[in-house]
């Protein structure tokens, strides 16, 4: 089981939510001679965070920034907040309002799951601001869900989220080490990311409290390599399916390997499978595309004693995971990295979003 933190006040007052991010560790099965696609593994993370404020307004929907958001991040921001509140108005027949207020955001197509975050974030506040008109109660994910009662899982699925991983809501909800199962062939036909799938939401199938003991240290790297909309379909197109055999390694590492040694807190052996994973089927397309900047940041990070490395998702984000040797870890990719790139430490979240005043 896990820790669901929410606090709760009067529906009419303004709300907050801070949501977590995530490291998309990779994906499991792009192969699918076993009737499955997808599957995903990833890690919540208690940094960086997304601040979202909202309020009732009488008619619209508006949306501030505090003077700490980059530029870049509002245009996209402002988008997905319309599309978030259209489809949850056309669901529900909402006729109000609202307010929105974007206090803290880390980059978008960095790799860490920014964009689930700020919608989930947007119709969490919707559904919370009008508990009381819709009838409707947000309970958490472990919990039975009645008719009168939304859940993660409706959420993303009015907001069309999860259509290939399922790793951004089941973090935004439930935090941890999560791992789900993708999809039967019958629900999704072929191989597609998330921004191009109706698919629905990947069954969750474990869940677990990360190492509180072991740090991550995070380093986004500064370039124009992201990946997105049509290039990313194309890809997928390009690349899938991935070797079988490869797939059912992968698949192995994962259930025998990298759960167990997390489990047991074998920090050496954990951050082995880690590195295993990064040369192998979809991850190791991943890495590859980003080029020899990224690989070559990673190999420094592995020498400077991280125990294991890994770029989330398309990346540029890569992270290695620590224990004790923190410090000088990220002294030492402070050093090696531009000035221009980022580093920081952060710890896994083991719970997921946060609502309050």
């Amino acid at each position: 089981m896990y820790d669901i933190v929410y606090i709760y006040y009067s529906t009419r007052d303004p709300m907050k939510i801070r949501t977590p991010s995530r490291l998309h560790l990779t994906l499991i099965d792009l192969n699918g001679s076993y009737g499955r696609l997808d599957g995903g593994v990833g890690l919540t993370l208690s940094s960086p965070s997304m601040v979202l404020k909202g309020e009732l307004s009488e008619n619209g929907v508006s949306l501030d920034f505090s003077s700490k958001i980059d530029d870049e991040i509002k245009d996209e921001a402002y988008t997905k907040l319309l599309n978030s509140v259209n489809r949850l108005s056309n669901h529900f027949s909402i006729k109000n309002g609202f307010h929105f207020t974007l206090e803290e955001a880390y980059p978008t197509h960095s790799g860490l799951g920014s964009g689930t975050q700020f919608v989930l974030a947007t119709g969490r506040l919707v559904c919370e601001l009008l508990k009381e008109d819709l009838g409707i109660d947000y309970c958490g994910f472990d919990q039975n869900k009645t008719g009168d009662s939304i859940d993660c899982c409706s959420l993303a699925e009015i907001l069309k989220r999860g259509g290939t991983s399922g790793i951004g809501v089941f973090s935004f909800d439930c935090g941890g080490l999560v791992l789900d199962g993708g999809h039967d062939l019958n629900e999704k036909k072929t191989f597609l990311p998330s921004s191009a799938s109706s698919a629905k939401l990947p069954v969750l199938i474990g869940r677990y409290d990360f190492p509180k003991e072991w740090d991550i240290v995070v380093a986004i790297l500064k370039g124009d390599n992201t990946t997105t909309g049509e290039r990313e379909v194309n890809l997928f197109k390009k690349y899938c399916p991935v070797p079988k055999g490869e797939v059912e390694k992968l698949s192995h590492l994962i259930l025998m390997n990298l759960i167990p040694f997390m489990l047991e807190k074998n920090v050496e052996y954990f951050g082995r499978v880690v590195d295993q994973i990064q040369d192998l089927g979809f991850k190791r397309v991943e890495v590859d595309l980003q080029g020899e900047n990224v690989k070559k940041t990673m190999n420094a990070m592995r020498e400077f004693g991280a125990y294991g490395v890994g770029m989330s998702s398309f990346g540029p984000t890569i992270y290695g995971v620590t224990y004790k040797n923190t410090k000088e870890v990220y002294k030492a990719m402070k050093e090696y990295l531009d000035d221009d790139d980022i580093v920081f430490i952060t710890k896994a979240q083991n719970h997921g979003h946060i609502l309050y005043k």
